[in-house]
């Protein structure tokens, strides 16, 4: 059996994977969580990423944590593949996979039968050179013509989704299709459970939550990974990037944090757009007791 828990980042999913998981093994059901976070596929990027430490993980089994290295560019088809064989090997093992994350793409590549369009190089190196030499804009006003709903989703300054949907677009002629089909088959048979909070609650809690980051250490973290070459994926995640601009001085302390509370907040309210469109069986009271029982009642319904 697979379940998926889904929500806004700040909202509790690892608590309530893990109080879950206790809660099937209970049942004589044992269980396994499955990462879909995809910073929390990086080795040596715990704090920003609110990674659950492993002494924190009560003993339950975790797959796909730490295993990319901070030079490595995360796909979407590879972790596809990485996490449905995980899922594969857990439920052949008589185990109920435990999906958690707030990485929509990453879950929803998982959870539905995406099919990942293959590259081409000489194409794809023409539309880097005209990223480079042009700017995103003029890539970004292109896919607007060819694709107003997959520029809507990717925005004007993603340079390296917007290639990767040019060239989708090149290769196949067909739309890319970003984001989530209204009627998609589902890979497997899931039980999906969200976790939502009002926007009052939540946005005071992630603004708390990034100054914890540096109040526990963000620029220390990142200083030890200033060894290492920094792929573009592991560059732009929220925290770290604000955190380098500051050791580098570009970014004052009080900046780096406000900007770093302000793209965590943007990001939170993206999430909750898009998991509002999955078929989840309940929504869950981010702070309400006793989620994990009715969360068991739910899946066993």
């Amino acid at each position: 059996m697979l379940v998926a828990v889904v929500g806004a980042t700040g909202t509790g999913k690892s608590a309530l994977s893990l109080d879950l998981a206790e809660a099937l093994i209970a049942t004589g059901r044992p269980a396994e969580i499955v990462n879909a976070d995809a910073m929390q596929l990086y080795r040596g990027m715990d704090i920003g990423t609110a990674k659950l430490p492993v002494d924190e993980r009560r003993g339950i089994p975790h797959h796909l944590l730490d295993v990319l290295e901070i030079s490595d560019e995360s796909t979407v088809a590879a972790y596809q593949a990485e996490a449905r064989a995980a899922i594969d090997d857990i439920i052949a093992r008589g185990a109920i996979a435990i999906l958690v994350g707030g990485s929509g793409l990453y879950v929803s590549s998982v959870l539905w039968n995406f099919r990942f369009p293959g590259t081409d190089p000489d194409i794809r190196a023409a539309l880097e050179t005209e990223l480079e030499t042009s700017g995103p804009g003029v890539l970004y006003r292109r896919l607007q013509e060819l694709d107003a709903e997959a520029a809507a989703s990717i925005g004007p300054h993603n340079g390296r989704r917007l290639v990767r949907a040019l060239e989708v677009i090149e290769l196949t002629g067909e739309p890319f299709g970003s984001g989530l089909p209204d009627e998609s088959m589902l890979w497997r048979e899931t039980a999906m459970l969200g976790l939502e909070s009002p926007r009052d609650v939540l946005v005071p809690r992630l603004d708390a939550r990034v100054k914890r980051m540096w109040a526990d250490g963000l620029l220390d973290e990142v200083r030890e990974l200033e060894d290492h070459r920094w792929g573009i994926t592991a560059a732009r995640a929220i925290g770290y990037s604000q955190a380098r601009a500051q050791l580098e001085g570009s970014l004052a302390e009080v900046a780096a944090i406000e900007q770093a509370s302000a793209l965590t907040r943007r990001y939170a309210r993206r999430q909750v757009g898009w998991f509002r469109r999955y078929p989840v069986r309940r929504w869950f009271d981010a702070d309400a007791v006793g989620n994990a029982a009715a969360a068991l009642d739910t899946i066993d319904a």
